[in-house]
């Protein structure tokens, strides 16, 4: 395919892709709003977010195990179509838990996107050329997270948060269309379709109990009339919620290995490049994931910025993804390496995570755009690389398994993360306004006439709208939350040092010029690179491959395959 072939493909996946980031992230700097609006609280919070990641994380390898199996592009069309419907559906949403599971069927087309975009694009583009058109893709993420929460501001201050919800539907039945006039796939023989259900609800199971657990430990109910309420670190309900957890997985992992087409081959876990991707991916994932919901909040509940500002306060984590994202990209198909790029960028991780868990509500704000510049560079440098280097090695007929499975591990690092830091925030939160209940005190008699107001909606267990706050209680809440959002950030810097080492490690293996389609047909046809020597022994003996200057060439008898 030529330069302009290519682009006119990517078209309708490049649109796709930005419907999935705007939905996404057009929400980012309204969620606090929303969440006061329905009288959510910092669990809800977190949730809101989670039900998307865990949904999506579940459903990831689904999607690429039937892009093994059926018309990819078809399910590429479907995933939007899921995503759009239940984004639009959110709008309406009256209450936290109406939200949540509007979110949750949200994660299921985002799932889809995520998976099918990357295996389509390895079916069109070699390895060695991915690296530029990958830079495409991270611009359009880079567009739709600025654009997204900048827009998702605007909307909220002028019109109400609701509209955020339906501002991705126009863009997505575009995107149907472009994807239906400028998709067009190499024709994929069938096969008889086998789809692991019983792997899908224990994988659900496994990874929906630990994310429960996770989000609840900790916060212990006082005087409930059974130890089932009470989710202390120890109780019975965290014994239960992680031995069932461990259970399914152990039950997943049996029926994984004697599926006939398992959701995902544990095979894969042999290639020394695949299991070190997915560890690294983790961590990505958890500072990708876990900046973009909490440097949001960081802004609006630690700074007292509206939606609009925060959105505009968080270009410079985006600009650093954008500019490492694009820039890499170029570089990888220019000299074809990319394992230094992929270690720069596991250490800006190290070093963004790391300064981020030092920030203040009155740390200088050239600071804090330089540390989440570094955070967004890393992300930039190794996310979508990640994937290419698992490409690059996976044989094509797993490719779609292959590629989801990093995403998968990635997309549950991050939710697992999110859930982390979220629990830790709140429980940090509910500490420090214990320890600082004297300032509070004072604070709210010095309000006169409006102090019963404002107890009743400290009380009342809401997230509370800090920018609305009279300065004397807003000074303390700011400085509450500001030492709770970065004591969280401390929780992604072990596993960005884990991701280090695990890039470290990783096969330095060059990138082939062969794409997916062209792969599978070498391989069908015989045409493949021969690397066993008793092969060469054969082929030679029989005259049907000759080596001339080191290089293979077929000869000999026309019929001696």
């Amino acid at each position: 395919m030529t330069h302009r072939q290519v682009l006119e493909a990517l078209s309708g996946l490049l649109l796709g892709m930005f419907v999935s980031m705007l939905a996404s992230t057009v929400v980012s700097t309204s969620l606090p709003v929303i969440i006061h609006d329905l009288d959510g609280n910092q669990t809800a919070f977190t949730w809101v977010v989670t039900a998307t990641l865990l949904t999506t994380a579940i459903s990831t390898p689904i999607w690429g195990k039937l892009a093994d199996l059926t018309n990819r592009k078809v399910l590429f069309q479907l995933a939007i179509v899921i995503f759009v419907l239940a984004t639009a559906a959110a709008g309406f949403s009256t209450s936290p838990e109406m939200l949540i599971a509007f979110r949750a069927v949200q994660g299921l087309g985002a799932g889809g996107l995520a998976a099918l975009s990357q295996v389509l694009m390895a079916d069109i583009i070699s390895p060695r050329e991915r690296g530029r058109y990958m830079g495409l893709f991270g611009a359009v993420m880079a567009v739709a997270t600025i654009g997204g929460p900048l827009l998702g501001g605007v909307i909220t201050d002028a019109w109400g948060w609701r509209w955020n919800f339906f501002v991705a539907v126009p863009f997505a039945v575009l995107a149907l269309i472009l994807v239906q006039a400028t998709l067009h796939v190499p024709v994929r023989p069938k096969k008889k379709t086998s789809i692991d259900y019983i792997g899908i609800v224990l994988l659900s199971v496994a990874v929906s109990m630990l994310l429960i657990w996770v989000t609840n430990a900790g916060t212990a109910t006082q005087g409930d009339w059974s130890d089932l309420a009470n989710n202390d670190w120890w109780s019975l309900n965290s014994v239960l919620m992680v031995g069932g957890a461990i259970l399914a997985a152990v039950l997943f992992i049996i029926v994984e290995l004697r599926s006939k087409e398992p959701l995902i081959p544990l095979t894969l876990f042999r290639n020394r490049t695949f299991t070190l991707s997915v560890i690294a991916s983790i961590a990505t994932g958890i500072a990708m994931f876990g900046a973009s919901v909490f440097l949001s909040q960081y802004m609006q509940l630690a700074r007292g910025a509206t939606p609009t500002e925060a959105g505009l306060m968080t270009i410079p984590m985006i600009g650093g993804l954008l500019v490492a994202s694009i820039g890499v990209g170029a570089l990888v198909t220019k000299y074809g390496r990319w394992k230094p790029y992929l270690i720069v960028g596991s250490v800006l991780l190290i070093a963004g995570s790391s300064l981020l868990s030092t920030i203040h509500y009155d740390t200088n704000f050239l600071l804090v755009s330089i540390y989440m510049f570094l955070l967004g560079a890393g992300v930039g440098m190794t996310m979508q690389n990640l994937v290419l280097v698992v490409q690059n090695t996976t044989r094509p007929e797993e490719i779609g398994v292959a590629s989801s499975g990093v995403t998968f591990f990635r997309s549950l690092g991050g939710t697992i993360g999110v859930s982390v830091m979220g629990a830790a925030l709140a429980a940090r939160v509910i500490d420090l306004v214990a320890d600082r209940k004297d300032d509070i005190a004072t604070a709210l008699m010095s309000l006169g006439d409006k102090a019963p107001y404002w107890g009743e909606q400290l009380q009342s267990g809401a997230l509370p709208k800090v920018s609305e706050m009279p300065e004397a209680l807003r000074i303390v809440f700011e400085d509450i939350y500001a030492n709770g959002i970065s004591h969280s950030f401390l929780i992604a810097v072990p596993f960005a040092v884990i991701s280090l080492l695990a890039i470290v490690f990783l096969p330095n293996k060059s990138l082939t010029t062969m794409t997916t389609a062209e792969r599978l047909q070498a391989s069908e046809a015989d045409l493949a690179t021969v690397s066993v020597p008793e092969a060469m022994a054969t082929l030679t003996a029989t005259g049907s491959v000759r080596v001339v200057d080191g290089a293979e060439r077929r000869g000999g008898d026309a019929n001696a395959r």
